[in-house]
């Protein structure tokens, strides 16, 4: 669904018919004694009233009170009950409470040896059995919010009862013909021994909140319902034969590796497509950032946070490496493998150097390597500064270790100069490499003058880098851009005090997902930075073809919408850059709730109205130019022809209209509108 029907979806929770009948007595005794549960701003629950929350009762929550009848040829029975968000009991059949609630169990048992489960309940379709949620089941409802379930599954009567067995649940409370969304039910993964012993061998390689919901925001597969990756791998399992249409394994393991890796698999670059079925296709999936990060996946904090590099396999290893032919020993420097038992031999946890067999050796970030000495820059004052003036910029630029570096042996030390804070037009760059010393410092003047016309505080920043070749075990050693951070300097030109630019977004969410962001040649870290060449002003016009049509808008809010927006876009949005480049962004997926503004924004920096002095957006190749401050942003995402037409409408000579529906406490405010 697109985003702006999203938003109109979530907004029919306000006008929700509330019956004149009460919920039964029991129920509203039960919730009269509980406090009140809070919802937050992006909760689409938070914007209906008491009367509605009391009789929608938001919130689905599971709870496994017992499994028994678990042996040889008997069939398992779950006892569960099910509340609301004030742990209030919900009607299973969703009567005496809105919403009907579906209820699935998996049982799977694990291989600890082989890191593998293998299902008890499955299903068949077209003939062909694979694991799934038990089929055939019988439910018992012994009260308001408590059931038993007893299982379809009849357990084999040769079952190991030693052996691990894992009890996955995951449930819906369909809501969305009232309030426009369904609940899922927080996923249970039961870890037991049907014989009552210890429990020794468990799965727990991920921790999905501190690793999958950094970009996810929440990873949720199969409908919505499922939402660990606990849950995940007791289906996704050589158990289930590989898909018909291209061969490919649902192996989790493999099919996780090789949908993230998507774009730069091997077999993607050589002209091949991965994906399942006829329409499943991820070969578009761009990571977004290093695939060597393997720990961003495998947290080390899990239980399990050392298997991807103390367990090496030819499937796992594999997947991304999806070019070896473990039969002929193709792109494999040890030559064929019939087996996984001599993999450990040679890709050791960790050996004596970098970019060595052992696996994180051979996963070392080149950017990263412990060879490189650091880079810092540093900018102490910015003198001189007036309209039409000539600034000296003094500066410092050290190692890691704290050791002086001089400009002049660096590869690259530019100097950016942009102005004004409340929304940047000009940028001056020039090359500080032949700085002349100062004591322990460096000083540059530039040779262009601020503009005469110049007002209030400027920003002064650098790109600096050196390349190094560090050893990778090649003859030739490997050439690495060691860059440092930018530093953000601000000044004033005819203030009295520098005032700095506001703070839209926290580089740290953008990290959640990139680890590290970093462009142009991986030397521009900073955001702000950033926003002082990507301003309302600016576009690819310098490099685009002359063929190509009219210059496109490469404004920073304007430009990470269209970007993060991706493949959901109506238009086009494809950037020219430096060396010919065509960057066309149409087929990025992003993997959160675009709706989640806070995901990328500081809190409330996203709201309307925004501030004062924040000028209009450059937009030839939109529907209509300029587009003023908050068009340009909303329509970054909401790119249609009918956002436009609204956004043109609210528009007039004095300027935007958009606060009298979308402030903080208008009928539409944004939190309102992207609330979820």
């Amino acid at each position: 669904m697109a985003l702006l029907q999203c938003g109109l979806a979530i907004m029919a929770a306000v006008n929700v018919a509330v019956p004149s009948h009460p919920v039964g007595n029991a129920a509203r005794r039960l919730q009269s004694v509980q406090p009140p549960h809070v919802y937050a701003v992006t909760e689409a629950e938070h914007y209906l009233t008491a009367e509605q929350i009391g009789y929608i009762r938001p919130g689905f929550k599971i709870k496994l009170n017992s499994l028994t009848n678990v042996g040889p040829g008997k069939k398992p029975v779950v006892d569960v009950t099910y509340t609301d968000d004030m742990d209030q009991p919900l009607d299973y059949l969703g009567k005496a409470t809105p919403g009907p609630l579906s209820i699935s169990f998996i049982l799977a048992w694990y291989d600890g040896s082989a890191r593998q489960y293998t299902s008890y309940t499955t299903r068949t379709r077209s003939g062909v059995t694979m694991p799934s949620a038990d089929q055939g089941g019988t439910w018992t409802h012994i009260e308001l919010g408590h059931s038993k379930y007893t299982f379809g599954t009849t357990l084999p009567a040769g079952m190991d009862v030693t052996k691990t067995t894992t009890l996955g649940i995951y449930g819906r409370r369909t809501l969305t013909p009232i309030i426009g969304k369904d609940y899922y039910a927080n996923n249970i993964n039961y870890d037991f021994r049907p014989d009552g012993g210890v429990v020794v061998d468990t799965w727990a390689a991920m921790d999905i909140d501190k690793t999958c919901n950094n970009c996810h925001d929440p990873l949720a597969a199969h409908g919505g319902t499922r939402r660990t990756t606990k849950n995940c791998v007791l289906c996704h399992t050589p158990q289930i034969p590989n898909d018909a249409t291209t061969g490919n394994t649902f192996d989790f393991k493999v099919m996780i590796h090789k949908i993230h890796r998507g774009e730069n698999l091997p077999s993607v670059v050589a002209g091949g497509k991965y994906g399942f079925g006829a329409d499943t296709d991820f070969s578009t999936v761009a990571y977004p950032q290093d695939i060597r990060n393997c720990t961003t996946c495998h947290d080390p904090k899990a239980a399990e946070g050392y298997i991807w590099y103390s367990r090496p396999s030819r499937k796992a290893c594999g997947s991304c490496h999806d070019n070896i032919d473990w039969v002929t020993g193709d792109n494999h420097v040890a030559g064929p493998q019939a087996d996984d038992k001599a993999c450990a031999s040679c890709h050791i946890p960790q050996g004596e150097s970098e970019f060595d067999a052992s696996i994180k050796g051979a996963h070392t970030i080149p950017t990263k390597s412990a060879q490189l000495k650091g880079l810092n820059m540093q900018i102490l004052s910015v003198t001189g500064a007036a309209p039409g003036a000539k600034v000296t910029v003094t500066f410092k630029v050290t190692n890691g270790d704290g050791s002086a570096v001089a400009p002049s042996s660096l590869n690259s030390l530019n100097i950016l100069l942009g102005g004004p804070t409340t929304d940047y037009t000009t940028n001056i760059r020039q090359s500080a490499t032949k700085a002349t010393a100062s004591g322990d410092a460096w000083v540059y003047t530039f040779t262009a003058p601020i503009p005469a016309d110049a007002v209030g505080s400027w920003t002064a920043s650098a790109d600096v880098y050196r390349n190094i070749t560090i050893d990778n075990h090649t003859d030739t050693g490997l050439s690495v851009r060691e860059a440092g951070v930018n530093p953000i300097y601000t000044f004033a030109v005819t203030d009295a005090q520098p005032k700095a630019r506001r703070t839209s977004v926290d580089l740290a969410k953008c990290n959640d997902c990139h680890e590290t962001l970093a462009l142009h040649g991986g030397q521009r870290y900073k955001i702000e930075e950033c926003v002082i060449c990507h301003n309302p002003v600016a576009d690819d016009k310098s490099v685009r073809p002359a063929d190509q049509g009219l210059p496109e808008s490469i404004s920073m809010q304007r430009m990470i919408h269209r970007i993060h927006t991706g493949e959901e876009l109506s238009q086009t949005y494809t950037v020219y850059g430096r060396g010919a480049s065509v960057n066309s962004y149409n087929e990025v997926r992003y993997p959160g709730d675009r709706r989640d503004c806070v995901a990328c924004h500081v809190t409330g920096a996203y709201t309307v109205p925004l501030p004062d002095n924040v000028i209009p957006t450059i937009t030839q190749r939109d529907f209509y130019t300029p587009m003023q401050p908050t068009a340009a942003a909303c329509l970054g995402c909401h790119d249609s022809k009918p956002a436009a037409i609204h956004a043109y409408t609210m528009t007039t000579v004095l300027g935007e209209s958009c606060e009298v529906c979308h402030s903080n406490d208008a009928e539409f405010s944004v939190d309102q509108v992207h609330a979820r």
